[in-house]
C-alpha cells in the first residue's frame, strides 16, 4: 500500500477541494470528447439541450457509418457521471445505437455543442451540507413514439449535494399520464430504499 496523497485525478474525474467542499468535474475528458467529435464550427451551447424533443426511429435518414455515433454516445454516458444536466438527452440518443439516423445525430451534436460551451461544469459537495435525504422525480408520458413507453427521471440530494440521478424508460406502457407518474413514484421509492440502506450502512462504519 502506498499513500498517494489527496485525490486529484482518477479515470477522467478531476477532484479539487477548498474550504467549502469538494468539486468534481471532467474538463479534460469533455474537451477530448469534443475534439474527437471533430466539430469544425465555433458554435457552442450555454443552455442544456431541449428535453421535450421526442426522437423517433422512423424520422431522418440512416447514417451510412454509425461507428462515430456509437463511440460518442458511449463517451457521453460516462460524462454524465458529473453532468446530470445532459443525462436526459444522452438517455434519449442512446436508445438508437443499433440504427441511428440523421435526426439522432443532430440531437447528439447539440449535446456536444453544449458540452463544449460548459466544459467546467460539475458537481459541488459542500462540507456543511446537512444529512437530510431528499428525492425529486418526474415522468414524461409516451416518451417513445414507437413503443409508447414513458420515461422516469429522478434525483436524490443529501442536503444540498446531488448524489444520485437517473433517466430511464419505464418497463410497462402507461395508459395515462397519471399512471406514468405512479410508475415514476414506484421507481423512485425503490431506489430511495436502496440508497438509504447504503447510507445507513456507511454511517455504521
Amino acid at each position: 500500500m502506498k499513500d498517494l496523497g489527496l485525490l486529484n485525478y482518477f479515470l477522467g474525474l478531476e477532484v479539487t477541494s477548498n474550504s467549502m467542499g469538494y468539486y468534481l468535474s471532467q474538463f479534460k475528458y469533455a474537451n477530448d470528447l469534443v475534439s474527437r467529435a471533430r466539430l469544425t464550427d465555433n458554435k457552442i451551447g450555454l443552455s442544456p439541450p431541449e428535453v421535450n424533443v421526442k426522437l423517433s426511429s422512423l424520422e431522418g435518414s440512416p447514417l451510412t457509418d454509425a461507428t462515430l455515433y456509437r463511440q460518442l454516445v458511449r463517451s457521453l454516458v460516462y460524462l454524465t457521471v458529473t453532468r446530470p444536466d445532459i443525462a436526459y438527452t444522452v438517455h434519449s440518443v442512446s436508445q438508437f445505437m443499433a440504427t441511428p439516423r440523421t435526426t439522432h445525430y443532430t440531437a447528439l451534436i447539440r449535446v456536444l455543442h453544449y458540452a463544449k460551451g460548459t466544459l467546467f461544469k460539475g458537481l459541488h459537495f459542500l462540507f456543511n451540507s446537512s444529512l437530510e435525504l431528499k428525492a425529486y422525480f418526474d415522468s414524461e408520458w409516451v416518451k417513445d413514439l414507437v413503443d409508447r413507453f414513458s420515461t422516469t427521471s429522478y434525483g436524490f440530494f443529501l442536503g444540498d449535494s446531488l448524489i444520485s440521478w437517473r433517466s430511464k424508460k419505464q418497463t410497462l406502457v402507461a395508459r395515462s399520464s397519471t399512471e406514468a407518474e405512479y410508475q415514476a413514484l414506484i421507481d423512485t421509492a425503490s431506489e430511495l430504499i436502496w440508497l438509504r440502506w447504503i447510507l445507513e450502512d456507511l454511517g455504521a462504519h
